[in-house]
């Protein structure tokens, strides 16, 4: 599959969207999943994503793009975890929640809703633009 965006889902009672639209550029860390490390290492400088918020939220909420692809975290002593900086764009004119994608045909294989616990995942194509569709981007 080539990959159109990432998804970056984090819990938004620990940083939200609002929390990287004020600090502008961040670290995006915490990862670990194996899966989810390859997909940050896959992350390029410029690749769009879309920060998606966890817990209650469970919805799609802005856009950003990777403005540092991957780096060793400097929190993981094994030196096994990489981390990627993500810059904030624009908030999605209006959340995408999870109900949504899982109703829409064009997520039924994306990792998005059959890897719930996943915390970076690729769009392709098609998946970009039907969640940008959903949210109002025009």
């Amino acid at each position: 599959m080539a990959v159109a965006g990432w998804v970056l889902k984090t819990e938004p009672g620990e940083y939200s969207f609002a929390d990287l639209v004020r600090d502008g550029t961040t670290p995006w860390d915490g990862v670990r999943n194996a899966l989810a490390q390859r997909n940050l290492r896959a992350a390029a400088v410029g690749d769009r994503c879309i920060v998606y918020h966890t817990g209650g939220e469970r919805a799609a909420v802005g856009l950003a793009e990777v403005a540092r692809g991957a780096y060793p975290d400097p929190d993981d002593p094994s030196g096994r975890s990489c981390l990627i900086d993500v810059r904030a764009l624009n908030p999605l004119p209006r959340p995408v929640p999870l109900a949504a994608l899982r109703a829409d045909p064009r997520f039924a294989d994306s990792p998005l809703v059959r890897q719930g616990r996943l915390s970076v995942v690729p769009l392709d194509d098609a998946q970009w633009a039907a969640l940008l569709a959903l949210a109002g981007v025009r």
